[in-house]
Order: C-alpha cells, then structure tokens, then sequence
C-alpha cells in the first residue's frame, strides 16, 4: 500500500481549513484516512499550522511520499530536517544529541523569523491605520474649513447686495435730479 501525506480540505466555500493527514495513495482526497498528522489554516497570515512532528517524522521513516504542498509544510515545520537528521544519526554521521541540537536551534531560528513577521505586519498594520487616521482627520478639517468659508461668503453676500442697492439708487437719484432741473 502506497501511502501519501497531503492535505484534506474542511472549512467553507471560500474560507478553506486543511487537515494534514497520511492516507492510502488511492483514497479520495476528503475520504478515509490512516492518521490525523496535523491543521492547516491559510485564512490567516502568516499561514497557522499546527503539526504533530514526531508523527510525521515516523510516517516520512516508514517511506510516506508527501504531496508538494505538504512537502512545503513539513519542510516549514522542520519534519523534513529531522527526517534527515535521524538518517545521519542511523548511518553514524552524528549521535543523536548533536541532531536535537541542530533542530533546536533550526526551529529558534525559524520562529525568531515568523516573530519577525508578525512584529512588522503588525506594525504596518498601526502605522496605515494611523495614516488613514490622519488622512480622516485632515479631509474633516477641510470640510469644517469650506463650511466656515461658505457661511463667511454667504453673510459677506447678504451685506454687499444691500450696499449696492444704495448705490444704484443715488445715481438714479441724481439723474432725477438732473432731469428735473432741465
């Protein structure tokens, strides 16, 4: 029996949840399964996966051929590195606290990178939030601005048509004066 890690789909239309799971090569891709190795979600970012590495190890051991999308995620979560590492300790290249020490401080590494991640989405998440903030704040400032212009010019407007009114009256006032006294 042929045996395949790969991805069996959950969730709903358009918000897809994975589960990791090791099944017979032949099997339908939501059908039955051996075992539950792990979650995937890419709804989220970065990506959330939780995986049982020790499973995955002993299903890569027994000669389980992963999909390439689940070969990227044990290779993210470092299945594939401890997979090699235990080869190096089976033929004797290295003794088996030398490969811990080598995972160890592969998966510090890798989680001061995802950490990394989070920190500057996060931040750059604040600052366009903070951005937007202000952009609000300055459209609202002009519109307050052009509202204060608009009644200064509509009381401005009702002062000068009385003015004029006066004026157009004197000089037709002084014509009637100038006919009468011709």
């Amino acid at each position: 029996m042929s045996v395949k890690i790969r991805l069996q789909r959950h969730g709903k239309k358009g918000k897809p949840f994975y589960w990791v799971v090791a099944a017979d090569a032949r099997s339908k891709r939501d059908g039955k399964y051996l075992e539950k190795i792990g979650t995937y979600n890419p709804n989220t970012n970065p990506a959330t996966i939780d995986l049982n590495l020790d499973s995955a190890v002993q299903w890569l051991h027994n000669g389980a051929q992963p999909t390439d999308t689940a070969r990227a995620i044990l290779s993210y979560k470092g299945a594939l590195l401890k997979h090699h590492l235990d080869g190096g300790v089976r033929k004797g290249a290295l003794t088996q606290e030398q490969a811990d020490e080598k995972l160890a401080k592969w998966l510090d590494e890798k989680s001061g990178k995802v950490d990394a991640k989070k920190d500057t989405l996060s931040t750059s998440k604040a600052d366009a939030k903070a951005k937007a903030f202000a952009a609000e704040k300055k459209v609202n400032e002009d519109r307050i601005a052009a509202a204060k212009q608009a009644e200064a010019d509509a009381a401005k407007a009702e002062e000068v048509p009385a003015v004029e009114e006066e004026a157009t009256e004197a000089p037709a006032a002084e014509e009637n004066n100038e006919e009468t006294q011709a």
